[in-house]
């Protein structure tokens, strides 16, 4: 469960007009009433969230250090 049971009761219980604030720096999520309550995240998601990238827009912000260890990795030489 990422929030307590009786949060998630409450978020069922708002009516459509109602507004929840979700700061996923903070890991909180505040409600109507101003209750603030913290809230789970995988650190990786968390990460992809906040920068706008998925898993491939991850790997491509590290492609300079991956073509450096390509370059300095020794390839097996095949003979035929």
């Amino acid at each position: 469960m990422l929030v307590p049971r009786e949060v998630h009761a409450e978020l069922f219980q708002l009516d459509s007009e109602a507004s929840v604030t979700i700061d996923l720096s903070a890991q909180t999520l505040t409600l109507p009433g101003g209750r603030a309550v913290e809230f789970p995240i995988d650190a990786f998601a968390k990460h992809c969230l906040l920068n706008g990238v998925d898993e491939l827009g991850y790997i491509l912000q590290h492609e300079s250090a991956i073509a450096a260890y390509e370059a300095r990795r020794e390839l097996p030489v095949h003979t035929r």
